[in-house]
């Protein structure tokens, strides 16, 4: 069943802290009055100075006075002119008591998914979630309609995401699309959805989906008693929640994954994973997560088995050519120059000699400028945004080198290492390898080679002890798991993907045997 928790402002010892409770308050119940002009009245006060609030009477008959009390702009006009409003006056009823029983037992309303409202505090979050609230004179019952608008973005391509082949859809900011697109591809009863409601002034809808049968009753716990535990005052997004969310929330790595395509989060939920969908946000969140996850690309499924491997490899080179080039460079021409051949070590002397900075102050100097003109060219309106970023690319690069501040040799260190920070499909993991960089420059320019080393090991240790919702960040390779390495480092055809990641499952067969060494097993 849905699971809905509210949240409540006042605690006795503390009124500042916020307390979730799993059962609705009955002190906090305000009881319907009979008479309408005393319903429209506390709405009025409850409502004070909303301009866009909007009550309108109107007479079914002589004796029988009636309401509607909604936002302009959240409801469809043309289904209260059209709809409602007809359907109410076309009702003929012999006496109120009649009249009663056609609106609030047999519903006699064209308009789908009609609740009756017993509370005016009910009533009052019904109009804040954009429905139309019916009153009757002589009726201490309430009808909630919900008549929401319908105006919301298209369904387009993943701006993010984008790949060759492979499905274009990406979602939306309303939920109930979003929870449309992962249902028409996973046509079973085993996909569920459970809603909560988090933020005591927003009441986001947040649904966490899953694969019964399939993803483990322990992490399903895990994931639902750790979101029990957020008080907040208003979530605006999904990444509101997933700082709550995370076993180390002062690492740099990413400990869970986002995406914007439904063709992602179904694959996760079939591993066994679950995703987590929030209202007003096109990204959804899915847990667990691994380093070598977030280096896998939607679009490494929809090519051949062998071209995927080839990009992954290429990935990884250049992801750690990214973290670590600066740095052996700096470390190389500072301590260690006996390194490079005699001719290259000729060019680069030739290149620094009218340099007047250390290559450590150098290469911050150039990883600073470059930084902030990738978050200019993010910023500033896209019709300039190309403009800005060559004229950035030229004035940093080409006049630097002739005004003797930088090396030519650091710009292309630099170049490249920003280009190489891009080949992540995962922007979170690039920017973890973006702000480590930095650290291991500082440790290169004071111990050279045994610095790097230093930090490379520490970095390690910390991957080792990661933990997303329990799983090893470094899992399958620490601890190893044979039987799940087909699908990290490589891409085995599929065929040969017959088992589901191990650490996430409760089913472990993917499909059924397709080879002569799994019928023997």
């Amino acid at each position: 069943m849905p699971m809905r928790l509210r949240l409540n402002q006042k605690r006795k010892n503390n009124p500042s802290i916020l307390k979730r409770s799993a059962e609705p308050q009955s002190e906090g119940q305000c009881q319907i009055s009979e008479s309408i002009d005393d319903n429209l009245k506390w709405f009025q006060q409850e409502l004070a100075h909303c301009s866009d609030l909007v009550i309108q009477s109107f007479h079914v008959t002589p004796e029988q006075n009636c309401a509607v009390v909604f936002f302009r702009g959240m409801i469809d006009k043309n289904t209260v002119q059209d709809e409602l409003l007809r359907d109410l006056l076309s009702i003929d009823p012999l006496d109120a008591t009649a009249f009663h029983r056609h609106i609030f037992e047999y519903k006699k309303l064209s308009v789908t998914g009609l609740n009756v409202v017993n509370d005016l505090k009910e009533g009052l979050e019904a109009i804040l979630n954009g429905h139309v609230l019916l009153l009757v004179d002589g009726e201490s019952r309430m009808m909630d309609i919900p008549c929401a608008s319908s105006e919301k973005r298209a369904i387009e391509d993943a701006p993010n995401e984008s790949g060759i082949r492979g499905p274009r859809e990406a979602y939306i900011e309303d939920l109930d699309v979003n929870l449309t697109l992962l249902r028409r591809r996973l046509k079973t009863a085993s996909l569920k959805f459970e809603s909560m409601e988090f933020g005591v002034q927003t009441k986001t809808k947040v649904v966490v989906a899953y694969m019964e049968g399939i993803c483990k009753q322990e992490l399903l716990d895990e994931v639902k008693g750790r979101l029990r535990k957020i008080h907040i005052d208003g979530v605006l997004g999904s990444s509101y929640l997933e700082e709550f969310l995370k076993d180390s929330p002062y690492s740099p790595f990413p400990q869970m994954q986002y995406t914007e395509r439904p063709d992602v989060t179904t694959a996760a939920l079939l591993e066994g994973r679950i995703a987590i969908l929030v209202d007003g946000t096109p990204i959804v969140l899915l847990a667990p997560v691994t380093l070598f996850m977030l280096m896998q690309a939607a679009e490494d499924y929809f090519q051949h088995f062998l071209a995927s491997t080839w990009i992954r490899w290429i990935r990884y080179i250049f992801l750690f050519i990214s973290l670590v080039l600066p740095s052996i460079y700096i470390a190389i021409t500072t301590f260690h120059p006996e390194i490079i051949p005699s001719d290259l070590l000729i060019s680069i002397a030739s290149s620094r000699e009218i340099v007047p900075f250390p290559g450590l102050v150098e290469a911050f100097i150039m990883e600073i400028a470059f930084e902030a003109l990738r978050e200019a060219t993010i910023r500033i309106p896209k019709s300039i945004g190309q403009s800005v970023s060559i004229i950035g690319a030229l004035i940093i690069g080409t006049a630097a080198v002739q005004a003797g501040i930088i090396s030519a040799f650091m710009v292309i260190i630099v170049s490249l290492t920003g280009i190489a920070s891009f080949i992540s499909p995962h922007f979170d993991l690039g920017l973890a390898f973006r702000l480590l960089r930095f650290p291991l420059m500082i440790l290169s320019g004071i111990y050279g080679l045994f610095g790097v080393a230093c930090g490379l090991i520490i970095i390690y240790i910390h991957l080792i002890n990661l933990r997303s919702f329990g799983t090893p960040y470094l899992s399958p390779l620490t601890p190893l798991r044979f039987s799940d390495l087909k699908d990290t480092l490589v891409r085995v055809p599929w065929p040969l993907m017959n088992k589901r990641p191990s650490h996430f499952r409760a089913d472990e067969m993917r499909q059924g045997n397709t080879s002569q060494e799994d019928e023997g097993e």
